[in-house]
């Protein structure tokens, strides 16, 4: 049986696949439900200091091949977030995503969570609400200072979220590595919008989305591509991955762990037993022994 548990950042992972922070992770009874299918750890929905209820509805459109999705930061903010996990233990790694304007509002939360956080991942590149995400992201030396005042402020392991509406993502994931992340993310989702023809007027109430799901997969493998050859730190990969093949495209692109998300959405739960026999499958037929045999092959 090929090995398939991994070690991301000082994170042991049962198997590479990890739910992504995103539209099907908002409590932790979803959380135990994707690991209970087949993911090796879990990303939370992205966390602020103040409560926020995000945006009217519409919040997402389904395309033939993905969804666009504005749902506008909703979170119970970071005491709602501890009273809402206080009962629960969990029995794999919990990756905490936090937000925030500025390089202190993110090392407040990183401290605020450090006690039930087993990492903290970084949404520097949320492509639709305003003032946070991307407004920092798309800047090198913004990312480099969050990064740095959130290692400053825990000890625990920290990736950055990189997001893709920029001209080289490499600039943010070299800005990262300098200042000490553990990690990066890669790909948040692509800026998109759709308009209905008959309203003559976009669909979604914030106008402007994040693109996720199987049509954006090229971009991210060529962004987790391009950061596997210039960053010594470990990437994790994400953007469209549906199937099995997909996920060891990512792999050998350079990923040493797998985020899922709005394959959650299209395909159900299932989708994390599924690419993980895939791989498993793919690996004994290919004659590899474990996943971290592949990563980054497709680099040499």
């Amino acid at each position: 049986m090929a090995k398939l548990e991994v070690e991301v950042a000082g994170i042991k992972l049962d198997n590479p696949l990890i739910l992504a922070s995103g539209i099907n992770d908002k409590t932790p009874e979803q959380w135990i439900r994707a690991h209970r299918e087949g993911a090796g750890g879990v990303v939370t929905k992205s966390i602020g200091i103040e409560p926020r209820n995000g945006y009217d509805n519409p919040t997402i459109v389904e395309l033939p091949y993905g969804l666009i999705n504005a749902m506008g930061l909703p979170n119970p903010g970071w005491r709602g977030f501890l009273e809402m996990i206080k009962d629960y233990t969990f029995d794999f790694p919990l990756i905490v995503s936090i937000f925030g304007g500025t390089p202190e509002e993110f090392a407040f939360l990183a401290e605020k969570l450090s006690d039930v956080a087993d990492a903290f991942e970084l949404n520097l590149s949320c492509p639709h609400a305003k003032g946070y995400g991307m407004e920092i992201g798309q800047r090198p030396e913004m990312v480099y200072e969050v990064v740095k005042a959130v290692k400053d402020a825990t000890d625990k392991p920290v990736m950055a979220k990189l997001t893709p509406n920029i001209d080289d993502i490499t600039k943010l994931g070299l800005a990262a590595e300098r200042a000490g992340a553990d990690a990066v993310s890669a790909i948040n989702t692509l800026k998109a919008i759709v308009i209905d023809v008959y309203a003559r007027r976009p669909i979604l109430s914030n106008r402007v989305g994040g693109y996720s799901g199987p049509g954006v997969k090229p971009v991210a493998l060529r962004a987790v591509y391009d950061l596997a050859r210039i960053l010594d730190i470990p990437l994790m990969g994400m953007g469209g991955i549906t199937t099995w093949q997909d996920a060891v495209e990512f792999l050998l692109a350079g990923a040493s762990a797998l985020q899922i998300g709005t394959a959650v959405s299209l395909r159900g739960w299932k989708v994390f037993r599924e690419i993980n026999e895939g791989i498993e499958r793919y690996l004994e037929s290919e004659g590899f022994s474990s996943v971290e045999e592949i990563v980054g092959l497709a680099l040499e």
